[in-house]
């Protein structure tokens, strides 16, 4: 746009024609404060409180006394790139794990079999002796 208007000297009227934009559109300027300072302390927040979203991040500019609608901090959040960070997972076995040796002699290796002593306990229901 300000390249037809500068280079080919063209009118805003026309270039904003051959575009199909009104030029109202072009002209408009933003009246709307950069809240710095919200920005700002939003970010220092979000820093220090990893887990905080949008929402608590709101009640603690709140309790500060730096008034802001939901909607304002939200938009800051977003344009900040701000997000809950994720917590740590489960903590996994690094490496592979030594497979069982396999025993060489008897009694080298010892288990406990306590369906089979369930099974065989004298007074069982099942139990043919009783």
């Amino acid at each position: 746009m300000s390249w037809a208007i500068e280079a080919r000297g063209y009118s805003q009227r026309r270039a904003c024609g051959l575009v199909g934009m009104d030029p109202r559109v072009y002209r408009y300027r933003s009246t709307r404060s950069d809240d710095a300072d919200l920005r700002q302390r939003l970010k220092e927040l979000a820093s220090e409180r990893r887990r905080f979203g949008y929402r608590r991040l709101r009640i603690l500019l709140k309790r500060e006394v730096i008034e802001a609608n939901w909607k304002k901090v939200y938009r800051i959040y977003r344009e900040e790139r701000l997000t809950v960070r994720k917590r740590g997972g489960r903590k996994r076995a690094l490496g592979t794990r030594a497979p069982m040796v396999v025993p060489q002699a008897a009694n080298q290796r010892w288990s406990l079999d306590f369906v089979s002593d369930a099974l065989n306990r004298p007074g069982f229901a099942g139990d043919p002796n009783s």
